[in-house]
């Protein structure tokens, strides 16, 4: 969990990190010229790299508080990345003060803005974990200091695993993430897909593996056996802008290259 007293480590500000890219990608300003250099790049094969981020962003928006309408009231958020407005916590708090939201990153620069991600309601409450999807039992152990595992969780893992290649075993990280929570819990996803542009989506994932980061696109049949085992719920696997998009953005028609999905353990 958080540490008031944890010393810093410091921040690599040559090398772009995925996090501080799409705070660029969004119109944020905690990005150095690395991360908008290697963000260039990509926009250069995917122009509409921005309105991809901000689809992401919203279908979290959407997913998380429909959950929260539905009675969920505890949230492990993995891949948390910078803070924007509204956070999860934010929005959940919103339907229910009394959600309990657990953040969980590996970026330093993630920890050095988790204060913004622990202003919960009273009612409520929200921690930080400094840890990577791929320690799942050093999360999952932390997270029962604040979550009861003997009610409903909604793990929500939003742009991460197209940055977790399969020499990571993703499917079976999501599996150990998801074992131990009760019946009645949910997963939320999204994953960049290539499906509708494979070359250029090669090149964007090029990109980010030059720069250290083991990022992996992957087609609508490898998104959906994220979620076997489980109940999805309507429409099922669908892109970001199918996905119950609300009135005032159904302008958006455009096919974004983002599969979504959510669904419960039975």
């Amino acid at each position: 969990m958080t540490d008031a007293g944890q010393e810093l480590e410091p921040i690599d500000t040559s090398t772009p990190h995925p996090a501080r890219m799409y705070n660029w990608y969004l119109g944020g300003k905690d990005w150095y010229p690395a991360d908008r250099e290697a963000g260039e790049q990509v926009k250069r094969f995917f122009p509409a790299v921005a309105e991809l981020a901000q689809a992401n962003r919203r279908f979290m928006h959407r997913a998380s508080r429909m959950l929260a309408e539905q009675g969920v009231r505890q949230f492990l958020d993995i891949g948390t990345g910078i803070p924007e407005e509204p956070n999860l916590h934010q929005v959940v708090q919103r339907v229910s003060p009394n959600s309990k939201v657990v953040y969980t990153d590996y970026d330093p620069i993630v920890l050095r803005h988790a204060e913004a991600l622990l202003r919960s309601t009273p009612e409520g409450r929200t921690d930080y974990i400094q840890a990577d999807v791929r320690e799942p039992q050093k999360i999952l152990e932390a997270a029962r200091d604040i979550l009861n595992f003997e009610e409903p969780i909604a793990l929500s893992m939003v742009a991460l695993l197209h940055f977790v290649s399969d020499e990571f075993k993703p499917y079976e990280l999501v599996r150990e993430l998801l074992e131990p929570l009760p019946h009645g819990s949910y997963l939320v996803l999204s994953h960049v897909t290539g499906d509708f542009d494979p070359e250029d989506w090669e090149r964007i994932v090029e990109i980010y593996r030059q720069k250290g980061t083991p990022a992996q696109v992957r087609s609508r049949e490898e998104f959906a056996d994220f979620f076997t085992g489980l109940c999805l719920l309507e429409p099922g696997v669908d892109v970001v802008t199918n996905w119950h998009l609300p009135p005032e953005q159904q302008q958006e028609t455009q096919q974004v290259p983002l599969y979504v999905g959510v669904a419960q353990k039975q």
